[in-house]
């Protein structure tokens, strides 16, 4: 696949994974978005656990493609790849957590890795600012805010009702990078393209 191709899914991955959680849930019929913890739509026994298993197995696949489009885009545009190898976190964590569902021990721990795609946008903004894709700047602010929002999960008496809201801000948080960076990386390309002669 070219460089492009893989970028788009930038801005795939995260209705897959919401696609996913939303098809789930409904499967459990009374699972409540809000107050449930995302994982427990792939527990060992429930309905959703094949549906659930597969979604996140796709957004993990689908990521590692998306991360070789943006490590092409990188290197063509002399970026540092450093940024783009911690999505890799979200790809292993997010397959462990799909072949290791709860209540096994190694959910959690093959999960966990996923904490380090906050630093993409944070190390975006200190190595691409002058280099990188337009609104940079922002983008790597709001996506940062967003996913430390899901922090709150480790806060049990902050909104303790509603432990599911508080995980899934930092899932919103990187559907926001992954869609800025599919959007940004995309228009980079084009921008690189040389000018047809007429």
């Amino acid at each position: 696949m070219n460089s492009k191709s893989l970028l788009y899914l930038g801005s795939l991955i995260p209705i897959v994974f919401f696609g996913t959680t939303f098809i789930a849930g409904f499967m459990q019929g009374n699972y409540n978005h809000l107050s449930r913890m995302v994982s427990e739509l792939g527990t060992i026994g429930t309905s959703s656990q094949y549906v659930f298993m597969a979604g996140l197995l796709a957004c993990s696949a689908l990521s590692v493609l998306f991360v070789v489009g943006l490590y092409r885009v990188c290197k063509a545009a002399n970026l540092n790849v450093l940024p783009v190898i911690l999505i890799l976190a979200y790809s292993a964590s997010i397959a462990g957590a799909a072949l290791f569902p709860l209540p096994l021990r190694l959910h959690g721990i093959l999960g966990s890795p996923s904490i380090l795609l906050i630093l993409s946008p944070v190390l975006s903004l200190i190595l691409w600012r002058k280099k990188g894709p337009r609104h940079i700047v922002s983008m790597s602010v709001v996506s940062f805010l967003v996913m430390s929002l899901g922090f709150l999960a480790f806060m049990p008496d902050v909104l303790a009702e509603y432990v599911g809201l508080k995980q899934r801000f930092f899932h919103v948080g990187w559907s926001v990078w992954f869609g800025y960076l599919s959007y940004g990386f995309l228009r980079l390309v084009k921008s690189r393209e040389p000018v047809p002669v007429r």
